[in-house]
C-alpha cells in the first residue's frame, strides 16, 4: 500500500524532525557547554600559551624537607603533595602537605611569611575510623578558593560558613597507597584543622557510574568553582596507567561523572605522559584555562600543562614544562611532579612548589619565575 501525505501533513513531520533534532542539539550543548568548532587548540597557540610557564630558576634545597620538624610526628619520613593557601584578612601564606609515617598519609600545614622559610608544622587531617574509607590516608589540598585566576590570591573562600576541600583518601594502613583509593569532602572552621565533612566518599571505584579506565583507583582531586557550578579534576587508575577524569556539583556533596572521561588521556608512546596523566591544577590565564598535571613516561614524571577554552575539551603541550632532573643539585633527578602555584605580587614572581624526588629524599621542592633574593 502506498501512503500518501497531504502538504499539511509533511509540514508538520518537517516540524517536528526540526524539534526533535533542536531538542538533541540542545541536549548534547547542555553537558559539552561549548561549541564543537570551539575545542580545537592548534600547536602554535599551544607553545604561546606555555611560553610564559617555562624557563624556571631553582632553589637549591626542598623547602619542606622530607623529615619536616612536626611535634609528635617525627616518624614522617617522606613528604608530598604541597598546596598552597591564604586566609582571607591575612598575609601570612599557609601550606598543606602530606607526610608518609610508614603506616599511610596524614595532611599536615605549615606557614611563611616570604613563600621559602616553612615553620609552625601542624596536624591538619588525620586518619579517619578504622574500617573507614579514610582510615589510611587524607590528602588535602583540593581548596575552594576565592577566585581560580592565575595570578590571583590562594584565598580560601568560605561556603555556609566553613571553608571547603575535597580530598584524597585511602581506606588501608600498612603501606604506601593502598589501593583502592577514594575522595571524600572535608571542612574548617579556621582553615587550619579540618575534618571530614559527611561520612560517605564523594568518589569511589564502587559506584555505578566508575569507569573502565578509573576502575583500579582514585586519587588526588582538585577543585575548581565556575559560573555557579563545581568541577573535580581528579587522576585514577586502571592497572598501570593512570589518567585525569572529571565529575561535576551543585553543592559539593553530591557527584555525577562526566560521561566523555578521561579529558586527559594518556599520550602515546614514546611521550613524556604515556603512563600517567594525573594530579591536575586547573587556573584560568586570560582567554583559557590552564591544566599543569605531571606526566609519567619518558625520562621520568614532569610537570606538564593542557589547556581548555570550556574546562572539558583539553590540548596537551607535549613538551614538559619542566623536567625531573633539572635541578643541578639533584634535588629532583628523579621525580619532578605534583605542584601548587602561586603568584607573589610584591616580586611579580610565580613560585611553583612541587614534589621534587632526588638525592635528599622525598620533600617539596620550589622553582620561580625570577631569581630569589632569600634572607637566610
Amino acid at each position: 500500500m502506498v501512503l500518501e501525505l497531504s502538504p499539511y501533513r509533511i509540514v508538520s513531520l518537517i516540524v517536528l524532525s526540526i524539534a526533535f533534532w533542536s531538542v538533541a542539539v540542545t541536549s548534547h550543548c547542555a553537558e559539552t557547554s561549548t561549541p564543537l568548532d570551539s575545542t580545537a587548540i592548534d600547536q602554535e597557540t599551544v607553545e604561546r600559551w606555555s611560553a610564559p610557564l617555562r624557563g624556571w630558576h631553582h632553589y637549591p634545597d626542598h623547602v619542606i624537607p622530607s623529615q619536616p620538624p612536626i611535634v609528635g610526628h617525627e616518624d614522617v619520613k617522606m613528604t608530598d603533595v604541597p598546596t598552597v593557601f591564604q586566609l582571607p584578612g591575612e598575609k601570612k601564606w599557609y601550606m598543606t602537605y602530606i607526610g608518609f609515617d610508614g603506616k599511610g598519609y596524614q595532611s599536615f600545614v605549615a606557614e611563611s611569611d616570604d613563600l621559602v622559610h616553612w615553620t609552625n608544622h601542624r596536624l591538619a587531617m588525620g586518619y579517619g575510623p578504622k574500617d573507614e574509607f579514610d582510615h589510611g590516608g587524607v590528602v588535602l589540598g583540593a581548596y575552594l578558593y576565592e577566585s581560580y585566576d592565575i595570578k590571583a590570591a590562594r584565598t580560601l573562600k568560605k561556603k555556609d560558613g566553613k571553608f571547603w576541600s575535597l580530598y584524597g583518601a585511602y581506606p588501608r594502613q600498612g603501606g604506601y597507597e593502598l589501593r583502592p583509593g577514594y575522595e571524600g569532602v572535608a571542612t574548617s572552621n579556621d582553615g587550619i584543622h579540618w575534618a571530614r565533612e559527611q561520612d560517605e566518599p564523594i568518589l569511589s571505584v564502587f559506584q555505578q557510574d566508575c569507569g573502565e579506565w578509573e576502575k583500579s583507583c582514585i586519587y588526588q582531586p582538585w577543585l575548581l568553582e565556575h559560573d555557579g557550578r563545581y568541577y573535580d579534576f581528579y587522576n585514577a587508575a586502571n592497572g598501570k596507567i593512570e589518567q585525569t577524569g572529571l565529575a561535576f556539583s551543585e553543592d559539593l556533596l553530591v557527584w555525577k561523572r562526566y560521561s566523555h572521561n578521561p579529558v586527559i588521556p594518556v599520550g602515546p608512546q614514546g611521550s613524556y605522559n604515556q603512563e600517567f596523566s594525573s594530579d591536575p591544577k586547573v587556573f584560568r590565564d586570560g582567554n583559557h584555562w590552564v591544566n599543569l598535571f605531571f606526566g609519567v613516561g619518558k625520562d621520568g614524571a614532569h610537570i606538564m600543562a593542557a589547556y581548555s577554552r570550556d574546562l572539558l575539551h583539553w590540548t596537551v603541550d607535549p613538551e614538559p614544562l619542566y623536567k625531573a632532573g633539572a635541578n643541578p643539585s639533584g634535588l629532583d633527578k628523579q621525580y619532578a611532579h605534583k605542584v601548587s602555584l602561586v603568584w607573589n605580587p610584591a616580586n611579580e614572581t610565580f613560585y611553583l612548589f612541587y614534589n621534587a624526588v632526588g638525592n635528599q629524599g622525598r620533600g617539596i621542592g620550589l622553582i620561580t619565575s625570577k631569581p630569589l633574593v632569600v634572607e637566610e
